[in-house]
């Protein structure tokens, strides 16, 4: 699949799947998945004399196998599956199989073009990732929260780097728990350690850790900041510098540390869920200036606006008191969800809303929601004009002026580009 500057942006509406209907060898059909630039549908198919492919734009894979699940649509708009065939289990893009298979696999991964795949797996009692058809070569008596690079290049896991014994504590509070990058394990190991995150490149790996009962702090590519706290979340790098920001807890109250160092003094009841600017320059978190209260800070500022449940926050190129929109849902009454951009309230609320996306220029907005038994899109707090029976993530095209719209509705799949100004 083409990059999204190279995808189809003619305004307008096209039919990709004209019905939707069962096939007559099929006993029954999951949920329906559409390719990031709308040109493809897909759908697992369990068949009536057994086993399970994939219908994509209607027509089946080539190759049948026993079980499937996990079905996703990679960046670059390959449909995968994780498979089962004789009892052994892999993974399967656009119907062919890794040759490799494992005891167990799940979770498929995906570099951002989508040009790398990978997945976690099991084989033998011990833990790992296969990264496009490639398993670590030292695999693990436990490992969870993986992770790719950006350009899936590198990979990582928490891991556990020794055997436990039933309600051995001193062994647990000495450490047992590390990192492993590509298979290979950091030298220090932890009580615990969460939430491994790349830097930009795809070179640093920085990890939440608990040093001993009462200490937390963030270890990158090993080596623990110099402070300790009573707790932490969270890290993640800034992309234009390199350094880690954290989430940190500090006399009772949380605040943004960077490298260590105090960027945001902790006053918040809670902090967490930075998200950085392209540029660096902006850091906006979820926070609770009051216990059960919630809102978004931007650079330390919180918004006027709160809600008993913020979620989903994003940050985008442009636009905004900051020169960046920054997006996010509230709940309302622990019950509808309404849209939050640049410390306003969008009017109107939804029974459901889905993450915000922005343009990638011209600070736009859109946001899938849900009322009732419809679902629509929202642009700029403005309702698109038609609702469907379900409705994908909305994409926006390189300079902002379109809106890529795919649907389902009345057994028909639709793939429709707006104009943004006018929509």
């Amino acid at each position: 699949m083409h990059p999204p500057a190279l995808w189809d942006w003619e305004s307008g509406q096209r039919v990709i799947l004209a019905t939707m209907e069962r096939p007559e060898n099929v006993a029954w059909l999951e949920e329906y998945h559409a390719s990031p630039d709308g040109e493809r549908v897909a759908v697992l198919a369990s068949l009536e004399e057994g086993g399970f492919t994939a219908l994509v734009n209607g027509e089946p894979w080539e190759n049948n196998f026993d079980k499937a699940w996990c079905p996703r649509f990679s960046p670059d708009g390959r449909f995968t599956a994780i498979i089962q065939q004789d009892g052994m289990w892999t993974v399967a893009v656009d119907g062919e199989a890794w040759e490799e298979s494992f005891d167990f696999a799940w979770d498929t991964k995906f570099s951002a073009e989508g040009d790398v795949v990978a997945a976690c797996i099991q084989s033998g009692g011990e833990y790992g990732l296969c990264v496009d058809g490639v398993t670590w070569e030292t695999l693990f008596e436990n490992a969870n929260q993986t992770v790719l690079s950006t350009d899936g290049k590198a990979s990582a896991a928490v891991v556990q780097l020794q055997s436990l014994k039933p309600a051995d504590l001193a062994a647990f509070q000495n450490g047992v728990f590390g990192v492993a990058v590509n298979g290979q394990s950091w030298d220090a190991n932890f009580m615990n350690c969460w939430t491994p995150a790349f830097d930009a490149q795809g070179a640093r790996v920085a990890v939440q850790v608990r040093l001993n009962l009462y200490e937390y702090t963030i270890a990158v590519d090993g080596k623990t900041w110099g402070d300790t706290y009573a707790s932490v979340w969270e890290p993640r790098f800034n992309p234009a510098t390199g350094m880690v920001v954290a989430p940190v807890r500090q006399k009772g109250l949380w605040g943004l540390a960077q490298d260590g160092q105090i960027i945001w003094e902790p006053k918040f009841v809670q902090c967490w869920q930075q998200v950085i600017s392209q540029d660096g320059k902006n850091i906006a978190a979820i926070v609770a200036p009051t216990f059960g209260e919630f809102t978004v800070a931007v650079n330390g500022k919180p918004w006027n606006i709160s809600s008993p449940v913020v979620t989903d926050l994003v940050v985008g190129r442009e636009g905004g008191a900051n020169g960046v929109r920054v997006a996010a849902l509230g709940c309302v009454d622990n019950a509808d969800w309404q849209v939050l951009v640049d410390g306003r309230a969008w009017a109107g609320t939804w029974d459901m809303a889905w993450k915000p996306v922005i343009s990638p220029a011209g600070g736009h907005v859109a946001v899938k929601v849900s009322k009732g038994k419809r679902q629509g899109v929202v642009i700029n707090g403005k309702p698109y004009a038609r609702d469907f029976d379900q409705v994908f993530e909305p994409t926006f095209s390189p300079d902002g002026k379109k809106l890529l719209i795919r649907g389902i509705d009345k057994g028909s799949v639709v793939r429709i580009v707006a104009d943004v100004a006018q929509a």
